[in-house]
Parts: C-alpha cells; sequence; structure tokens
C-alpha cells in the first residue's frame, strides 16, 4: 500500500513538475524572441521577429515590456544618438507592427484582411482600414500616411484610442511615386510625388460604415473615430424601439446634414453669407440648424432621388462660394483641432534637426521648429476643413445611395479615381501628359 502511495505521490510531482515547466516556458518564449529579434545575426534575428509578427498585437507588447526603459528614453529625448542597438530594436518594432516609428504608437497593423476581419469579430471592435500609396512600414510612402505616422498615430491619446477600440489593417494601393533630385556635386533631394490616403471604418465582416479621407488634426480625428466607433456597436442591427438609438442606415444622412450645417456657421461666422435659393432653419440664438433647398421645400412629392439632392444641394452650393481665403479663415477656426502633442513634436524634432544642420548652421533650432510647428498645424487645420467639407460630404452622398451597404474594393475605386484623382487606369498618376511637349526623349518615360 505505501508502495502504491509513494508512487502516486511520484507520479503527482512529475505532473507538477511538468505543467509549471509548460507555464514558464509559455511564459518565457515571448521574452526569448525578444531578446534574440535584436540580435546582430540575421541568422537567429529573423526567425524571432517573424514568430514575433505571427503572435500578433502580443508580440509587438512583448517587445515593448521587453524595452520599455530602451523606448521611454528615445520618446524622452528625441535628439539622443540612435546607436547600433537602436536601430536593431526599432527596424524591430517597425517589422512585427508593419509601421515607421511605431515605438511611439504601438499600434499593430494586419495586412491580411481575413485576419483582420477575424481579429475583429474575436474581439467585438470596428476595423480601421487604411488605404495608402506605398506602404505604411516605409520610409517613402505618400505624404498623407507619413503625416499620419507623424501627427496622428504618434499622438498618445490618439494612438490609446487606436489600440483599445480598433483593429488595424492597412492595405497599399499602388506604389507611392518617388523622384530624386541630383544636384551634381553629391547633394540629392528625396521626395515622394502625388498620392492621397483614405481611413475606411469597417464592421467585422468589413462593411463599409464611414471613411475620413486625407489628413486630419488629431482633435477632429479622434472626435469622428469615436462617434464611428460608437455607431459600429449597432451597425447592421434592426433598431430596437425605446432603446433611444437611430436606426443604423440613418446615420450618414445625419451626418452629411450635421457636417453642411457646421460648414454653413463657419462661413457665417467667417462674414460670409448663406448660398442663395436655400432656406435655412434657426434656434433662438439664431444659429443654423439646417438648410434645406428651396425648390426642395415646395415640392411635395418626396423620393429617394429628391431626398438625395437635397442632401446634396447644400454642400454643392457652400463648395461654390467658399473661396480660397474664405478656407484660410474657417481653418482658423479650428486650429485647437491640429495641435499637437509633445510626442508628435519629439519626432517631428528628430527628424527635421539633420536636415535643418545639413542646410545652414545659421539658424537657431528651436526657433525654426517652433516656427515649422506653427505652419504644419496652421495647414493641418487647413486640410481638416477642406476634407471635412470638401470630400467627407461627397463621400457620404455615395454611401447613402450605395443600396449594398458599400462594398469596399468598389468604393475604393470611385475614391480614387473621382475623389483624389488618380485612377488606377492612369500609371503615371497624372504626372506625364502625352498633350505636353518635354523637349525630351520619349518624353521623359522609362520603363
Amino acid at each position: 500500500m505505501k508502495s502504491r502511495v509513494s508512487s502516486f505521490a511520484a507520479s503527482f510531482l512529475l505532473l507538477f513538475i511538468l505543467v509549471s515547466a509548460q507555464n514558464l516556458f509559455a511564459k518565457t518564449i515571448p521574452e526569448t524572441l525578444a531578446l534574440k529579434a535584436i540580435s546582430e545575426h540575421s541568422a537567429e534575428s529573423a526567425p524571432a521577429i517573424a514568430e514575433l509578427r505571427a503572435l500578433g498585437p502580443a508580440g509587438l507588447n512583448t517587445l515593448f515590456q521587453t524595452y520599455a526603459r530602451e523606448i521611454d528614453e528615445q520618446v524622452a529625448n528625441p535628439l539622443i544618438a540612435a546607436t547600433p542597438e537602436w536601430q536593431r530594436l526599432s527596424a524591430t518594432l517597425d517589422t512585427v507592427s508593419q509601421q515607421k516609428d511605431s515605438y511611439l504608437s504601438g499600434l499593430y497593423w494586419y495586412t491580411d484582411f481575413a485576419q483582420a476581419k477575424a481579429a475583429a469579430r474575436a474581439a467585438g471592435k470596428p476595423i480601421l482600414s487604411l488605404r495608402l500609396l506605398g506602404k505604411l512600414s516605409e520610409e517613402y510612402s505618400c505624404a498623407n500616411s507619413r503625416f499620419f505616422r507623424s501627427v496622428l498615430y504618434s499622438n498618445a491619446e490618439v494612438s490609446k484610442l487606436l489600440r483599445e477600440k480598433f483593429i488595424l489593417y492597412w492595405e497599399s494601393e499602388r506604389p507611392a511615386p518617388r523622384v530624386t533630385i541630383d544636384f551634381g556635386d553629391g547633394r540629392k533631394l528625396e521626395r515622394t510625388l502625388t498620392g492621397n490616403s483614405i481611413h475606411y471604418i469597417l464592421d467585422s465582416n468589413g462593411r463599409v460604415i464611414d471613411a475620413l479621407p486625407g489628413l486630419y488634426g488629431p482633435a477632429a480625428f479622434m472626435r469622428s473615430l469615436n462617434e464611428m466607433e460608437a455607431v459600429s456597436k449597432y451597425w447592421g442591427q434592426k433598431p430596437v424601439e425605446g432603446d433611444g438609438r437611430q436606426p443604423y442606415w440613418a446615420y450618414q444622412p445625419d451626418r452629411l446634414r450635421r457636417i453642411t450645417v457646421e460648414w454653413l456657421r463657419d462661413t457665417e461666422r467667417i462674414g460670409g453669407k448663406a448660398p442663395l435659393g436655400f432656406t435655412i432653419y434657426r434656434d433662438e440664438q439664431g444659429k443654423a440648424t439646417a438648410i434645406e433647398g428651396a425648390n426642395r421645400a415646395m415640392t411635395k412629392m418626396v423620393t429617394e432621388a429628391t431626398i438625395l439632392q437635397g442632401l446634396t444641394a447644400g454642400p454643392e452650393a457652400l463648395g461654390k462660394t467658399t473661396y480660397d481665403g474664405a478656407w484660410n479663415k474657417i481653418a482658423q477656426l479650428h486650429l485647437a483641432d491640429a495641435q499637437l502633442d509633445a510626442r508628435s513634436i519629439g519626432l517631428i524634432k528628430r527628424q527635421t534637426q539633420r536636415g535643418l544642420l545639413a542646410y545652414t548652421s545659421k539658424l537657431n533650432p528651436d526657433t525654426t521648429l517652433k516656427t515649422l510647428i506653427e505652419k504644419l498645424q496652421t495647414n493641418i487645420a487647413l486640410d481638416t476643413v477642406r476634407n471635412e467639407y470638401l470630400l467627407h460630404t461627397k463621400l457620404y452622398v455615395w454611401l447613402i445611395a450605395d443600396h449594398q451597404r458599400s462594398e469596399l474594393s468598389t468604393l475604393n475605386r470611385r475614391v480614387y479615381a473621382e475623389l483624389f484623382l488618380t485612377p488606377a487606369s492612369d500609371p503615371w498618376l497624372g504626372l506625364y501628359s502625352p498633350e505636353v511637349y518635354t523637349a525630351l526623349e520619349r518624353g521623359g518615360l522609362v520603363q
């Protein structure tokens, strides 16, 4: 009997050791991968990086936990010298996250749509889908996506919102056109030409809820995403009587009306007038609450066509009357939406300091950076209002008219062709025209 008890105890002890070893193994494997990932030897680092990427957001989190001190040091001191160790760590973070400068954002981006949808369904979150020229993980992606990385994704509040409430996915529309200007004396200037990016907000099945075309300021970006995330929770569902929320299909027309009214209010705030031929409804304080075409107000026949015509009339009329100077004035009303946080400014400082010193030694770096930031924030405010009022309103018209609830690839083709004016049918993205003489062989085309 004693022998049987001893045998049982030994078996139990062995099982306990195996389970403990298994748990310890499970805990240490990601940490081991994180250590191997920044090895100088690619034979060791490459497989570890691939495994961390395959682990998904957990793999990226392991890197951030393992190297928290090194990352925090870089964030706090943007001009600190980049050691070989930091360069390897930074490259590893970017590969696992699939985003350049990810040490500031901590965002994990899926590049496989099926995986992104599966993750969204499992987490009960909507998808934020970025379409861009080039790759988000490369330095020379299109200009808009580079600004997303520096002024949106690096922003502490924006990155927190994206991590907590969305599954992130990016897809390249096509390579970003890149030009190198050789000055012939060893100096070169590299840039990307043309190109635009758009954020789509999708439900877990990939259906389009909304989209933000081009660059928005951090505050405006968060405000829109928070509303879109709230709508995603009931998108496609039948309304429940008495719960106080509008039907999901009413969201896009309602947003279009609200944006149109905001545009009208801004126009009046800068001294402009409402477009002729419209009825303007106002509250007790005299602020516009609705705008309606006079012809539509007179007709008694309400059809889908007349409803859509009524929704589009206001933005179209305001677009015709808002001139360049007016856009600049409206942008000044929204400077708060474009304010950059310390993390974004730190990244910009890191990116510009070396170029500034190479350009001249006579400028004061701090004064120059301050001026650069002020101009950048003004331009972001201008982009925000133009994208929201001119482009977003057109997108809503397409979404409302789409009875299939917006198949992403079809909508995206239309966005790049008609909104961004860079259709897939033009391989030269509007940079070459057979009607323009350049005095170059074959017009300078090289294939």
